[in-house]
């Protein structure tokens, strides 16, 4: 049988040159027009983050260093409360801000006098809500999926026959959140609760007891367990 010899040369060079042009409708980059759009009007969005700062800054909010905002926050100062924002905090509120897409932008709220919201140095928010009427703290590095609440207490408490009272500190507990926390979407943390550093949240869950550190919660209502005894429990 006779050996032919082909010359690979043409056609490597047909591939190259194939490889090199761009595909129809995407820049030399390879990024369609739409991609470069949307990365346009982000960039575009952030140059608004000094407004809602300069907005945050006038109802009272403390900074102890830059923040960014994407999207413009909901944002109430009660009159004897205290808001304080670490340096490199993310207060994300715009619907493309998050993978997710955002349902509702970030609401923080101290609710009354001497109550206290502290947010530590690179905390990051995904439209969520932390609502203070004695006292959240959140520890540096910590990030909050889209739509997770913090709430330290009841909003209302029963008042007369039927009605309701609009009273956020009666029965307020304070909560606290460690270092590196990840608080999965939509979790709910609810009043009196303390997490420890680098602590995991399931996604939903709602979180009515302590977690230490290095544990994660999930469900409704959330359990806790260790994080090393679930990857023992699931080594082979």
């Amino acid at each position: 049988m006779t050996e032919q010899k082909v010359d690979t040369s043409d056609a490597a060079k047909v591939n190259t040159e194939a490889h090199m042009q761009p595909a129809s409708g995407k820049s030399a980059s390879g990024h369609t027009p739409a991609i470069l759009i949307g990365t346009l009007l982000g960039k575009a969005r952030r140059f608004t983050s000094v407004l809602w700062r300069l907005e945050a800054k006038f109802k009272g909010v403390e900074f102890l260093g830059r923040s960014e905002f994407l999207g413009r926050p909901l944002i109430s100062v009660a009159k004897g409360a205290q808001m304080v924002l670490g340096d490199g905090v993310r207060i994300y509120s715009s619907v493309r801000a998050n993978p997710l897409a955002l349902a509702q932008p970030c609401a923080l709220r101290v609710m009354g006098p001497g109550a206290v919201l502290i947010l530590g140095r690179g905390v990051g928010l995904s439209g969520v809500a932390l609502c203070a009427g004695a006292g959240i703290e959140v520890g540096e590095q910590t990030i909050m999926g889209a739509g997770a609440m913090v709430i330290d207490n009841d909003f209302h408490h029963p008042h007369g026959e039927w009605s309701w009272s609009d009273d956020s500190q009666t029965g307020a507990r304070a909560i606290k959140i460690g270092r590196g926390v990840f608080i999965g979407a939509r979790a709910i943390i609810l009043k009196g609760v303390t997490i420890g550093d680098r602590a995991i949240i399931g996604a939903g869950a709602v979180v009515t007891c302590d977690v230490p550190a290095n544990h994660i919660a999930a469900g409704n209502p959330a359990r806790v367990f260790s994080r090393k005894s679930d990857a023992a429990k699931a080594a082979p």
